[in-house]
């Protein structure tokens, strides 16, 4: 396992630029790499009249670099408008007058600062769910994580958890208006879910889920897949899945979500198969903020269930409180 630390450097100066809550990146030519522009919370374009850009030109370029109106004319204004202009389309704000509009820079600030001080991730993520907490659904997870309990109560509590989780993921599935006739004669409008479903358990951890998730839909068909995880490098094995998964709404399961990296690798074939990323939903047990943060800003059409978000991670990368191997202590492999 290889932990790096991404070095930050300012080509001018030639320093590295410590991290910080808030990174600002400054550039004509910012926008025209596609990676950088999806790592980037907001893009700001700053707008000026054309003639305002010109007066500055001419001022800047013939007292200080020595060039002349032709070569404005022949260079510059060209270069702007074939490179710059074009990329203030992927700007999600435009400023007028740049640093004289005062108004645009104030909203800017206090928009920053709300998201700075947004500590609850399904407010920054639309996409996460996490089921209501209760004193009922905190109890068992008290127990399943307390590492003396026994196996039988730790398997019981497991199951009786997954399968809120897999009710409320349910939940989330299209749907239309279906009438009935009720024994006293009365009709009753409710609703119908769509009969094109499967699941797919993440082995061997996931396989866990199975159990509550066919109580919930006698029948269904469930898919495996085997992705091998060493620290944040990750290797698909195996996978069986239905010939028309294409076709279907996929629930996938994991009851842990700790970095993210396999789930993703999870996803990214279901997506090779087909599946369209709006139509995975994904379940599990209790999610690290790093796995929420990769997942969520990686698919962000896929919604995520999940029942606890944890405090992170570890320097083993092990989920913290966390609730050790779910795998091993739900089939009985663990040491203990």
């Amino acid at each position: 396992m290889k932990i790096w630390q991404a070095v930050i450097i300012n080509f001018i100066i030639g320093w590295q630029v410590n991290g910080s809550d808030v990174i600002i990146m400054e550039g004509i030519l910012v926008f025209h790499e596609q990676r950088v522009r999806n790592m980037m919370n907001m893009k700001i374009f700053v707008d000026a009249d054309p003639d305002v850009r010109l007066a500055r030109r001419i001022k800047r370029d013939t007292i200080e670099r020595g060039r002349d109106i032709q070569s404005y004319a022949k260079f510059v204004k060209p270069a702007y408008e074939d490179f710059i202009l074009p990329s203030k389309k992927y700007a999600d704000i435009i400023i007028p007058r740049g640093g004289e509009n005062r108004v645009a820079i104030d909203l800017i600030v206090q928009h920053i600062r709300t998201k700075l001080g947004q500590h609850n991730l399904c407010k920054i993520y639309p996409n996460l769910n996490v089921i209501q907490s209760t004193f009922q659904t905190r109890g068992m997870h008290t127990l399943i994580r307390d590492r003396n309990i026994s196996k039988h109560d730790f398997i019981f509590y497991s199951d009786r958890l997954i399968r809120l989780v897999v009710e409320h993921g349910l939940g989330y599935l299209p749907f239309t208006e279906k009438p009935v006739i009720t024994p006293t004669g009365s009709i009753y409008t409710g609703v119908d879910f769509c009969k094109k479903l499967c699941g797919v358990s993440i082995i061997r951890s996931g396989e866990s889920m199975e159990n509550a998730f066919r109580a919930c839909c006698k029948g269904i068909k469930i898919g495996k897949i085997l992705i091998h995880r060493d620290g944040d490098e990750t290797q698909l094995i195996y996978e069986k899945l239905p010939k028309d998964i294409s076709e279907r709404h996929v629930l996938l399961m994991d009851p842990v979500l700790g970095t993210g990296n396999t789930a993703s690798e999870a996803v990214e074939l279901l997506i090779k198969k087909g599946v369209p990323e709006s139509q995975i939903i994904f379940l599990n047990l209790i999610s690290a903020p790093e796995g929420i943060q990769c997942v969520c800003k990686r698919f962000p059409h896929m919604k995520i269930v999940t029942s606890e978000i944890e405090e992170g991670l570890n320097d083993q990368l092990q989920v913290i409180p966390g609730l050790g191997e779910f795998g091993d202590r739900y089939f009985g492999t663990d040491d203990s």
